[in-house]
């Protein structure tokens, strides 16, 4: 599902609005632990080759970017 370039996650918490979960009594059965086997999220994310740049702009450009960044949900400055 999507809204305005946005991704939807629908979960338990959506499908079950207003409806209270009723909970009983009784035996789970056998419990099998799994191992952790997703890497830490840092390992998840890609890295590049990033090089900072300083430049004057005008008050106008700057509020265009911000403006932009607004509209696309992102920062308008990366700061590393």
């Amino acid at each position: 599902m999507f809204r305005d370039n946005h991704i939807r996650i629908f979960g338990a918490g959506y499908w079950r609005k207003g409806k209270r979960i009723k909970y009983t009594d009784g035996e789970i059965g056998e419990v099998k632990i799994v191992k952790d086997f997703l890497p830490h999220p840092r390992e998840l994310l890609l890295k590049d080759d990033s090089v900072k740049v300083t430049i004057s702009l005008s008050k106008e450009s700057v509020e265009f970017f911000k403006s932009e960044a607004a509209t696309a949900h992102v920062p308008y400055q990366k700061n590393d």
